[in-house]
């Protein structure tokens, strides 16, 4: 597919995902005409580094995990660790953590809301 497509199903950019390229996030192949073209496992690869990136992890670390990121594959085992990404990571997770915590607590609020709301009516 090529980068309008893949802006289109991702509703990402095409300034973003020339940015992902620029980074080694994302390797399309280029057509005998220099269009880009991405295969149907970009769209899943877009969605993770967004989601990566709402997260707070920096483009920086989101390279490091992309061999992490394949789904379908046996785990790739890293062998040498950058103590400081390491720690970032820690913080990442960390902070995703809470605000997955808070998430869950305002969805359940929300769900014991609805279903008051509906005893009442």
């Amino acid at each position: 597919m090529r980068i309008g497509e893949l802006s289109s199903r991702t509703a990402t950019p095409t300034r973003l995902l020339r940015y992902y390229e620029e980074q080694d996030l994302l390797s399309p192949q280029r057509a005998h005409n220099g269009y880009r073209e991405y295969p149907e496992a970009a769209v899943d690869r877009v969605e993770q580094i967004r989601g990566l990136i709402e997260a707070g992890i920096p483009t920086r670390i989101i390279k490091q995990l992309l061999p992490c990121l394949n789904t379908g594959s046996p785990s790739i085992r890293i062998t040498e660790l950058d103590p400081e990404i390491v720690e970032s990571l820690t913080e990442q997770r960390e902070q995703l953590e809470r605000r997955i915590s808070c998430l869950s607590r305002n969805r359940d609020a929300i769900t014991r809301y609805l279903a008051d709301s509906a005893e009442r009516a």
